[in-house]
């Protein structure tokens, strides 16, 4: 993994602190471009902290959550105004967008202070080690209890850094949610779970609830060079800053197309390209794409909004909902 220091090599809290927030809800393999890409932009905390926050969104896009990327940038700033990233838990926790896990996680690599970071891995670890029966998320804060005693013993404290990620890799190598290698495990003798000769039941969940269903409209209007008509979403909230096609707001129940098409940013001649379903954190996303074409865009001066070149659009802080409704218009248009 990139991010982890060489045998000899003291970490690097920048790489550590980015790979963290980019490693949230979202897997390695994926995480590792993007990892790459913003090292190559941003090399230093401070070329993140001097970066426009457009340019910091459009390379995070794709990745989702982003509420992280503006949380990322303002935490750059943070560290760039302090000087470095602080060394303590209670410094860390105070910077935007750094949480309990994140905090521990760059203590203990970065800096070496002997605590655990808890992510998915390590509560599966603790739960198993337990047998914990309580399903999550209620018992979450006991798993979180549990597992700070994990490093009781003095050569794991010893090597905090080194510690903390070998709790990671047993995780996401041995002690996996499902057929986990319990015979290759070097815990195995003190596992409940392994003992209980049902290892896979745990960690034991609540059932899910079902996510409910939203449905809305996008549009998508081009002139007649081709540019597309795109605008940038409130700060605050769901894709917080990033940019979209402009669209009816996202109900429970689908409009009738008559009335969506009164949200239409102009009245032109709308041919429905197609639909995509997106599925967020706690909702699954219905939208239909429709397409027109103007001459220009200047019965659009007084909306918000700005025309956006077809070779730029790659550019722009498009989020995956709406790249995936240019690629639905983009093929219907190519035919």
């Amino acid at each position: 993994m990139p991010w982890r220091a060489l045998p000899g090599q003291v970490a690097d809290p920048y790489a550590v602190w980015l790979s963290e927030i980019m490693l949230q809800q979202t897997t390695v393999v994926t995480v590792m471009p993007y990892y790459e890409r913003f090292l190559k932009c941003y090399p230093t905390v401070q070329d993140l902290a001097e970066a426009p926050l457009q340019d910091v969104l459009a390379l995070w896009a794709g990745l989702g959550y982003y509420s992280r990327a503006r949380n990322l940038h303002a935490c750059a700033q943070a560290v760039a105004a302090l000087g470095g990233f602080p060394s303590d838990i209670a410094g860390l926790q105070a910077l935007p967008g750094i949480g309990a896990y994140t905090a521990r996680a760059v203590a203990a690599i970065a800096f070496g202070v002997p605590v655990v970071p808890v992510d998915g891995n390590v509560e599966r670890i603790t739960s198993r080690l337990y047998a914990e029966d309580a399903p999550l998320p209620g018992v979450r804060r006991r798993l979180d209890h549990l597992a700070t005693l994990l490093n009781d013993d003095p050569a794991a404290r010893a090597a905090p850094s080194d510690f903390a990620q070998a709790l990671f890799d047993l995780g996401a190598g041995l002690c996996t949610p499902r057929r986990p290698s319990c015979l290759m495990c070097p815990w195995r003798g003190v596992c409940r779970a392994y003992a209980s000769g049902e290892p896979e039941r745990f960690p034991v969940r609540a059932p899910r609830k079902a996510k409910p269903d939203r449905h809305g409209l996008v549009f998508l209007l081009r002139d007649d060079s081709g540019a597309v008509w795109l605008r940038h979403r409130p700060e605050k909230g769901l894709l917080g800053g990033m940019t979209e096609l402009p669209g009816t707001s996202w109900l429970d129940e689908a409009q009738d197309l008559a009335s969506a098409l009164e949200e239409a940013p102009v009245e032109a001649l709308w041919k429905e390209a197609g639909q995509i379903r997106h599925v967020f954190t706690h909702f699954t996303l219905h939208l239909r794409v429709m397409m027109a074409r103007v001459p220009d865009f200047g019965a659009l001066h007084n909306q918000p909004g700005f025309a956006c070149p077809s070779e730029s659009l790659s550019r722009q802080a498009l989020p995956s909902v709406m790249q995936k409704c240019l690629t639905v218009a983009g093929a219907t248009a190519a035919d």
